[in-house]
């Protein structure tokens, strides 16, 4: 039976609402005329979408002044958004967290933290060559990091790369656990070596809207502070 009209405009309509929330969990809040710019749709149609997800409690809209006429709406994606995106079994991995915790105390929980670094270490240097450049490790590794949903890309940035993560898979654990966090860094910077000097400059737990680490190259062991030590910069961006 051939498809009828009906069904194929609800497809249609499916897909331009994942598209649109895609966007916004990529390039975070924006306004009706930029995403119909990206969907090659008009406004109108856009809003019209956007009203049906907001309905739906995925997105919200925030209203910022502009130099000429009424505010423009922002419109940015919910909490609730966040059930479209891979959780890595967010339930489950709380629960064992705690289990952990309660059966061994803290010192179990680092140990179970330090063996899941230590394996995927090995796994990323399998893939990640020793002798690529800078630039050939980065890309790799936002390939592989994609590939477990952390929605990864590099651009360069002065004389160094940003390393950007714009959603987190395992966030429900990371905030219960911070040591995730501290042995992810740790693995990006054992995985690009010593001459390049990482740090996080946006931190999703913190309630920045993406991970984002600045990566330049250095001298061998040139600024490096160690295991684990974090700085974090505020973003000056609008958190969504």
């Amino acid at each position: 039976m051939a498809p009828t009209s009906s069904s194929t405009g609800h497809v249609r309509e499916g897909k331009t609402r994942r598209a649109i929330v895609k966007l916004l969990k990529t390039e975070g809040p924006l306004d009706s005329s930029r995403l119909a710019r990206h969907l090659r749709l008009t406004p109108m149609a856009v809003r019209q979408h956007l009203y049906a997800l907001q309905r739906e409690k995925l997105v919200t809209a925030e209203e910022r002044p502009v130099p000429l006429g009424r505010p423009a709406k922002h419109w940015h994606l919910t909490a609730e958004a966040n059930r479209l995106f891979p959780d890595a079994y967010a339930e489950l991995t709380l629960a064992l967290v705690g289990a952990v915790g309660t059966a061994f105390g803290p010192a179990g929980i680092q140990r179970v933290l330090e063996s899941r670094c230590a394996s995927q270490r090995a796994d990323y240097r399998s893939r990640i060559p020793a002798s690529a450049s800078l630039e050939e490790k980065l890309r790799e590794l936002a390939r592989i990091r994609t590939e477990e949903g952390y929605m990864a890309e590099v651009s360069r940035e002065g004389d160094g790369f940003l390393f950007v993560e714009r959603h987190c898979p395992i966030c429900a654990a990371a905030n219960a656990c911070q040591g995730f966090c501290a042995t992810e860094l740790d693995l990006f910077r054992s995985v690009l070596g010593k001459g390049a000097r990482v740090e996080r400059t946006e931190h999703i737990v913190a309630g920045d809207r993406r991970c984002v680490y600045q990566v330049t190259p250095s001298s061998a062991g040139a600024g490096s502070r160690g295991p684990g030590v974090v700085r974090l910069r505020r973003s000056s961006r609008t958190r969504s």
